[in-house]
């Protein structure tokens, strides 16, 4: 299911298992080897993050600059900005799909 490398904050992820299956979310925190704090900014805030077990998480290549910088220099982070790189993600995937001709 999920890829053996180590999960980074501000790193994007698609949930594979639980009510959010299908959606995608961005790490906050690092729990422990096997669990990741996670939000999206929309339905889940920052403020109150899901506790995922990174075996029902699929991890994405993209690492939202953004949000590893805020979350860095004020230890928080926005909604907005989780959205904002959410956004901006799944553009960039659908500029990749097109660029293979999908």
């Amino acid at each position: 299911m999920g890829s053996s490398r180590s999960p980074r904050i501000g790193q994007i992820v698609k949930i594979l298992r639980g009510r959010e299956t299908g959606q995608y979310a961005v790490i906050l925190a690092v729990a422990d080897e096997r669990f990741v704090l996670i939000a999206d900014g929309d339905k889940r805030k920052a403020d109150q993050p899901k506790k995922k077990n990174l075996l029902h998480l699929q991890l994405e290549d993209a690492v939202s600059s953004e949000v590893v910088s805020s979350l860095t220099e004020t230890g928080r982070v926005t909604n907005g900005k989780l959205r904002y790189a959410l956004t901006k993600f799944a553009a960039s995937r659908q500029t990749e799909a097109q660029e293979k001709g999908e």
